[in-house]
C-alpha cells in the first residue's frame, strides 16, 4: 500500500517555523499561503523573536504553541535546521516540510547531516519532504504551503524545480488544466519520488501525475510505481547527454546513454516521456480530453481544408509515431457522399474549399472518419475556427480560397459553430480520439470543441504529439516491467572462456572452442574439431580493431601461421581456437546488458559486428527481456527488413535470436556484480542463432 502520507497532505494542524513579515524571505511566502484557508485547520506562525507576523501573533517556538502540531514547515537558516526538526518531533509532528537548503547538494558534510536528520525523523514515525524544497500544496484539502498558487484541477505535479513548476502552471491555464497537488521534491532525504507517485496514484482527485525529476533515486522502483499507478504518468527529465557513456569499455556501454535508459524504462512502464515543459502540457491536455480519448491503434486520418496544412500534419503525425495509411475503397466511397468532386479522400482528406460553401461539411467528414473501422484517430487541421474568429476571415486583404481564408460574415460564422456542435455530437456517438489544430484556437467554434473535451492546439506538431499520447496508452499498451531473477553465484572468471561457460550453462549456443597458450595447444585444438578455424587473441579490448581476430583459416597450417603472426604483433597471453561458423545468409546482431546505477540492468539489442557503434541501430529495454519482447525490439530496428530477407536472401530465425536475447539478459540480471555483459556478434541464420563472441566487465 505504500507509506501513509495523510499527515503530509491533510494534517489536522500546521505550523510555519521561520514565518516572517519580510517579503524577501521564503517564510513570508509560505506563511502567506498557509493563511489562505484559516478555517480548515489551525495554522500557527513561529518566529523566534515573537511579536506579530502578517497581523497574527507569532509563537517564539513550537513548544510555546502549547498544543501538538501535525505538520511543520521549517524555513530557517541552515545552522538551526536540526534543532527545529527536533522541536517539531517533540511537539508531535507527523510530517515535516524542509525548505532549508545546504545539505546533500552542498557536499559530503551536508549529506551526512541530511542522513542523520532523516534517520531521526523515521525513528519517530514521521515523514520528511526535502530538505532544500519549495513546499507543497493540496487543493483538495486546502493545504497551501508553497510560494505560488496552483489552480485547482486533476494533475499532481511532483517537481525538482520551482521555476519549471511555475512555467507549467502558466502553460496549463490556456488548456483549462489545474492541479490537485504540488510537491517540491527537494533532496528526497526521506519521502521519495516513488512514495509520492504511489500516494498520488491512490488519490481519487488526481487524474494524472506530472513529474520533473533530475534524481530518480531507485529508478526501477519509480518505473514500477508508475506502471502500477492506474493513471497517466508524464515525465520530464534532464541530463540526457552522452557523457556517461564515454568511459564504457564494451560496445554496449558506449552505446547506452542516460537518455536511452530513461526512455527504455518509460516505454516499459507506460510512462509518457516528454522533453520540454511545452510538450508536457500538450500531453497532459491530451490525457485530460473527453469522449473517445484512447485509441485502439495508430491508424490516423488527417482531415484538412487546405493541402498545405494536410501535408504538414501528415508528416507531423508520422514523426510522432502515428500511421497515416491511404483509406480503403469503402471509406473513400462514403466520404464522396458528403464531399464534392474536387475533394481529396485518400488521406489526407481535403475539403478543397467546400468548407466555405458548406461549413457543415466539416462535421459530415468527421462523422464519416469516426465511423470508419480502418480509422483509429482523427487529426483535423487548418482554417476551422477562422470563420467565427472575428465573424469573418483573416481580414485585411484576404481573398478567399481553400488556403487563404474567405471574406465571410455571420452566415459562415454561424455555420461553423453549428458544425462544431455537430462534431461534438458525432464524437459522442462514435468515440475516438480527435485532436484539432487551428489557426484560430481561441475562436468561438474551437472553444465549443474544447469545452466538449476535444484538445485544440495552434501548432501542428503539438496536435500530432497530443494524438500520439492519446493513442499510445490505448494501442498495444506498455510492454511491462520484468521481474529481476534471484541473484546467482558471483562470476569469478571474467576471461573470455569463463564468460562463454557462464552463458553456455544458460543455454546460449557457441561454436566449439579451446583456449590455448602455445603452439602445442593450438595443434591439439585443431585435432578436436574440423576447420575452417577462427583465431582470437584474448585479454585484448575490441579484438577486431586491434587485429586480434583471424577468420576463415582453412587448415592447421593456416591456423599456425596466423598464430605466429598475431603473437608477434600482440603478444597476448592466450588465444582461442574456434570452429568457423557458417556465415551464409547470416545477420550479425548484438545483445548486451549495462547495469545502470538507478534503473539496474538495461538491455541493448541491435545490428552487431564491427560496425555496431557506427550504425547505432539499437533498441533498449529493462532486463531481463522476455523472448516475445526481444522479438518486438528486433522487428522495430531500422534495418529490420534485413531479418525478413532482402534481394533474394532468406529470412533469418528471429525466434531463435529472441530466445538467446532472453537467456543473455536473464544471466546479466541475475549477476549484480556484472557492470556490462555482451554477445557481439550474435549470428542469426535461417536455421538458428549462434553466439560468436562474448565479454563481461565487473563493477
Amino acid at each position: 500500500m505504500g507509506r501513509d502520507l495523510t499527515a503530509l497532505f491533510d494534517p489536522g494542524s500546521v505550523a510555519v517555523v521561520g514565518a516572517s513579515d519580510d517579503p524577501a524571505k521564503y517564510g513570508h511566502a509560505v506563511a502567506s499561503q498557509a493563511l489562505r484557508a484559516p478555517g480548515r485547520r489551525p495554522v500557527h506562525l513561529v518566529n523566534r523573536r515573537g511579536g506579530t507576523v502578517l497581523g497574527r501573533t507569532a509563537a517564539t517556538s513550537l513548544a510555546a504553541i502549547g498544543e501538538p502540531v501535525e505538520l511543520v514547515v521549517i524555513s530557517v537558516p541552515g545552522a538551526g535546521f536540526e534543532a527545529a526538526v527536533d522541536d517539531a518531533l517533540a511537539c508531535g509532528a507527523r510530517a515535516i516540510v524542509g525548505i532549508t537548503a545546504g545539505f546533500a547538494e552542498a557536499g559530503p558534510e551536508g549529506l551526512a547531516r541530511q542522513q542523520a536528520v532523516a534517520e531521526r525523523v523515521r525513528a519517530a514515525g514521521a515523514v520528511l519532504v526535502g530538505p532544500n524544497c519549495l513546499g507543497i500544496a493540496d487543493n483538495t484539502t486546502e493545504l497551501y504551503l508553497a510560494s505560488d498558487r496552483f489552480a485547482p484541477g486533476g494533475v499532481a505535479l511532483l517537481s525538482q524545480s520551482g521555476n519549471l513548476a511555475l512555467e507549467l502552471q502558466l502553460r496549463a491555464a490556456p488548456h483549462g488544466l489545474g492541479f490537485s497537488r504540488f510537491v517540491s521534491l527537494g533532496n528526497q532525504a526521506d519521502v521519495t519520488l516513488v512514495d509520492l507517485v504511489e500516494d498520488c496514484a491512490r488519490h481519487e482527485a488526481t487524474s494524472a501525475i506530472a513529474v520533473y525529476a533530475e534524481d530518480f533515486g531507485d529508478g526501477r522502483a519509480f518505473a514500477r510505481a508508475a506502471a502500477a499507478a492506474g493513471k497517466p504518468v508524464v515525465l520530464l527529465t534532464a541530463g540526457r547527454g552522452a557523457a556517461s557513456a564515454r568511459s564504457a569499455q564494451s560496445h554496449t556501454g558506449a552505446l547506452t546513454t542516460s537518455a536511452d535508459v530513461v526512455a527504455a524504462a518509460c516505454r516499459d512502464a507506460g510512462v509518457e516521456l516528454v522533453h520540454t515543459p511545452r510538450e508536457m502540457t500538450v500531453v497532459l491536455a491530451a490525457l485530460a480530453a473527453g469522449p473517445g480519448t484512447r485509441a485502439n491503434g495508430r491508424r490516423t486520418a488527417v482531415f484538412t481544408d487546405g493541402g498545405g496544412h494536410g501535408a504538414i500534419a501528415a508528416d507531423a503525425a508520422e514523426d510522432a509515431g502515428l500511421d497515416v495509411p491511404e483509406l480503403g475503397a469503402r471509406a473513400q466511397e462514403r466520404l464522396r457522399t458528403v464531399l464534392w468532386e474536387q475533394s481529396a479522400v485518400g488521406n489526407p482528406v481535403d475539403l478543397a474549399g467546400m468548407g466555405e460553401q458548406n461549413p457543415l461539411s466539416y462535421a459530415g467528414t468527421v462523422a464519416e472518419l469516426l465511423a470508419a473501422d480502418e480509422v483509429d484517430a482523427v487529426l483535423m487541421t487548418g482554417y476551422f475556427g477562422g470563420y467565427a474568429a472575428s465573424d469573418g476571415g483573416l481580414g485585411g486583404g484576404s481573398t478567399g480560397g481553400a488556403d487563404g481564408g474567405p471574406d465571410g460574415g455571420s452566415v459562415l460564422a454561424q455555420g461553423e459553430q453549428r458544425a462544431a456542435r455537430a462534431i461534438v455530437r458525432h464524437l459522442a456517438a462514435a468515440p475516438k480520439p480527435l485532436v484539432v489544430q487551428s489557426m484560430y484556437p481561441q475562436s468561438p467554434s474551437c472553444r465549443v470543441l474544447a469545452r466538449a473535451g476535444v484538445p485544440v492546439f495552434a501548432a501542428t506538431e503539438d496536435a500530432a504529439r497530443a494524438l500520439a499520447a492519446m493513442t499510445a496508452r490505448g494501442a498495444a499498451g506498455a510492454p511491462g516491467l520484468p521481474d529481476l531473477p534471484a541473484p546467482a553465484a558471483p562470476l569469478r572468471d571474467t576471461g573470455y572462456h569463463g564468460v562463454r561457460a557462464l552463458l553456455d550453462s544458460a543455454g546460449v549456443p557457441f561454436p566449439p572452442a579451446r583456449e590455448i597458450t602455445d603452439e602445442a595447444g593450438l595443434l591439439a585444438a585443431a585435432e578436436e574439431f574440423k576447420g575452417p578455424y577462427v583465431l582470437k587473441a584474448l585479454h585484448v579490448l575490441h579484438k577486431s580493431d586491434a587485429g586480434g581476430v583471424a577468420l576463415r583459416l582453412a587448415d592447421r597450417e593456416a591456423l599456425l601461421a596466423a598464430h605466429r603472426d598475431m603473437h608477434a604483433r600482440l603478444g597476448a597471453p592466450s588465444y582461442s581456437v574456434e570452429a568457423m561458423a557458417d556465415l551464409t545468409d547470416g545477420i550479425e546482431l548484438i545483445v548486451g546488458v549495462n547495469r545502470d546505477p538507478r534503473f539496474g540492468p538495461v538491455a541493448l539489442v541491435g545490428l552487431g559486428g564491427v560496425l555496431t557503434e557506427t550504425l547505432r541501430d539499437v533498441a533498449f529495454a529493462l532486463a531481463p527481456v522476455p523472448a516475445r519482447r526481444a522479438g518486438e525490439l528486433l522487428r522495430g530496428l531500422r534495418t529490420a527488413a534485413l531479418l525478413k530477407g532482402v534481394r533474394g536472401r532468406p529470412a533469418v530465425d528471429v525466434a531463435a535470436a529472441a530466445a538467446v536475447i532472453e537467456r543473455v539478459t536473464t544471466v546479466a540480471a541475475a549477476h549484480p556484480e556484472i557492470a556490462e555483459l555482451e554477445v557481439n556478434p550474435l549470428l542469426v541464420r535461417p536455421d538458428g542463432a549462434l553466439a560468436l563472441d562474448a565479454r563481461a566487465v565487473l563493477l
